[in-house]
């Protein structure tokens, strides 16, 4: 078993965090209730000059986790109906979040159909980040959570990706052209852009 991500590892410059958080596993729960997946698509949001991140106009009860400690969740309810997940970065009063987009599941594929409401091949179980959030049971009670457990748990990667692909970030309106969404190329269990 791999060891857990210190807390060093998330403070430091979201970039640079979002690129190595690919690779890493997440995991939820124990024994029967255990879910795991190996991050396979992550996007990056800073802080007041990105547009499309929550923390662009400053600090927000919504948004406070994302200003630190480093190594927290950052977990926010959108449309009414769906949750993220996001590993919060950079310096403690300094924003910065990692949306875990995807991941290719390990461990609880059938917790996860449950939680899923049916039963989905495995790419297409948690290929978006409210569907992952849903089959890892993933809500609002996990904001600010310690990404080190005991309920959420992000692991040092077993294996590396062969490549990570940078891109543009999806399913936003604004900022629309900076490069902050790195995924393993060539994954099967990455979302799909729709715009």
């Amino acid at each position: 078993m791999s060891e857990l991500l210190k807390r060093s590892f998330y403070d430091r410059p979201t970039l640079t965090a979002a690129r190595e958080l690919v690779g890493a596993v997440l995991a939820t729960g124990s024994g029967s209730e255990l879910t795991a997946g190996r991050i396979v698509e992550v996007e990056a949001y800073l802080g007041a000059g990105d547009a499309a991140s929550h923390a662009a106009n400053g600090p927000t009860a919504r948004n406070a986790a994302m200003f630190g400690p480093p190594g927290r969740a950052y977990v926010y309810f959108i449309y009414g109906m769906h949750h993220c997940l996001n590993a919060v970065t950079e310096s403690e009063g300094e924003a910065g979040a990692v949306l875990i987009r995807a991941v290719e599941p390990l461990a609880g594929l059938d917790l996860m159909a449950v939680r899923r409401g049916r039963r989905l091949p495995p790419e297409k179980l948690c290929n978006g980040p409210a569907k992952l959030c849903l089959a890892f049971g993933i809500d609002l009670s996990c904001n600010g959570a310690n990404l080190r457990g005991p309920r959420l748990r992000i692991r040092s990667p077993q294996s590396f990706p062969a490549k990570v692909a940078v891109s543009r970030r999806i399913g936003i309106a604004k900022a629309v052209d900076l490069p902050y969404r790195f995924v393993e190329a060539g994954s099967r269990f990455i979302s799909v852009d729709s715009t």
